[in-house]
């Protein structure tokens, strides 16, 4: 069994919502927990996917890993030694081990610099190669991610959004790191581009033997790329287990809801395409409208649970004392409701 690259242990990250005269005079204001509470761990060549709507803190988590965010509590654990108070300096030579795919195409890729200069910064930010050496290694990284050698002399503006995406890629593997956070890499582009983004992220892992976290919406995508999957609630994991498991049986009412919304999504545009104006035949699930910065007692999915409803809206879901925890349920699922 491969060694634990990653371990994550009770991570929080709360931000301070200021609002008011008093509030800035004073500095306090309102507490809201990004993420409250995570744990997981990632073993050497695995994917770990991490699933939920936007605004559930996937992206915080994966910057705070990284320690491009400062935890507010917890503990992060790579390759051994504990980073969660590391200095920037102390920091520094861990960071080309440790790299981000950032969701926004555009991110990290300087626009007044041609592709070539982009992949060269990126070859002597750790290191002092020769320009033989560098052009080895942007060669090498060319072929690594499927980019014509044409292209490194195109502006990042000059670029479709796939060609952006593996530009992206290769910057990111130019220090041959060893555990990437892939945020929403697929998003953005077109189906036809994600599935040769999927397939090149999986080919890269296998011959490179990378570690992914990998962070995204698209629940199919998570399932093919992924060994385990954990799905995020308001701050919180509240279902893990096998990605098989996680899709096709499901123990949270929200993961199964989340499934079975694309799934409603995925036959409303087949219909559509196929009778234009025809209505959609399933119906999707209704949301009651609640304060998301700021989660309700006990189990904090309860306000939209449908099984919640069922059962008479039970005081246990409600009761502060009495939040849900995550508890296995076999085989390693783990998942946080009072009647999975």
């Amino acid at each position: 069994m491969s060694r634990t690259i990653l371990e994550v242990t009770d991570l929080r990250k709360d931000y301070r919502q200021r609002r008011g005269l008093v509030s800035m005079l004073t500095g306090q204001g309102r507490v809201i927990p990004a993420v409250d509470g995570v744990s997981f761990y990632l073993r050497e060549n695995e994917t770990v996917g991490l699933v939920g709507e936007s605004g559930c803190g996937k992206t915080t988590i994966g910057r705070t890993v990284l320690r491009l965010t400062d935890a507010s509590s917890g503990r992060i654990v790579f390759d051994g030694r504990d980073i969660t108070n590391l200095s920037r300096a102390e920091l520094r030579p861990l960071r080309r081990e440790m790299q981000m795919i950032f969701q926004d195409l555009d991110a990290g890729l300087n626009p007044e610099m041609r592709v070539r200069d982009i992949l060269r910064e990126a070859l002597t930010v750790h290191e002092r190669p020769s320009e033989a050496e560098i052009a080895g290694r942007v060669r090498e990284l060319l072929e690594q991610v499927s980019l014509k050698d044409s292209k490194l002399a195109n502006f990042p503006s000059e670029l479709s959004g796939g060609e952006k995406r593996r530009v992206g890629i290769a910057r990111v593997l130019a220090v041959r790191p060893r555990l990437i956070v892939a945020d929403e890499p697929t998003s953005a582009l077109d189906i036809s581009i994600q599935a040769q983004v999927v397939n090149l992220l999986r080919d890269l892992q296998k011959h490179l033997g990378l570690t992914y976290l990998f962070i995204s919406h698209d629940l199919p995508v998570v399932e093919l790329v992924s060994q385990k999957v954990a799905v995020m609630y308001l701050g919180r994991i509240v279902e893990m287990g096998l990605a098989e498991n996680i899709a096709h049986q499901p123990r949270h009412p929200y993961t199964g809801i989340l499934w079975a919304s694309l799934a409603d999504k995925q036959n409303t545009e087949v219909s559509l395409h196929a009778r234009a104006g025809a209505p959609a035949e399933r119906e999707r699930p209704t949301w009651g409208v609640f304060d998301f910065e700021q989660p309700v007692n006990g189990c904090r999915f309860a306000p939209r649970c449908p099984l919640y409803q069922d059962k008479g809206r039970p005081a246990v879901c409600t009761d502060p004392a009495s939040e849900p925890q995550l508890r296995d349920v076999g085989h390693g699922h783990v998942v946080a409701c009072h009647f999975a």
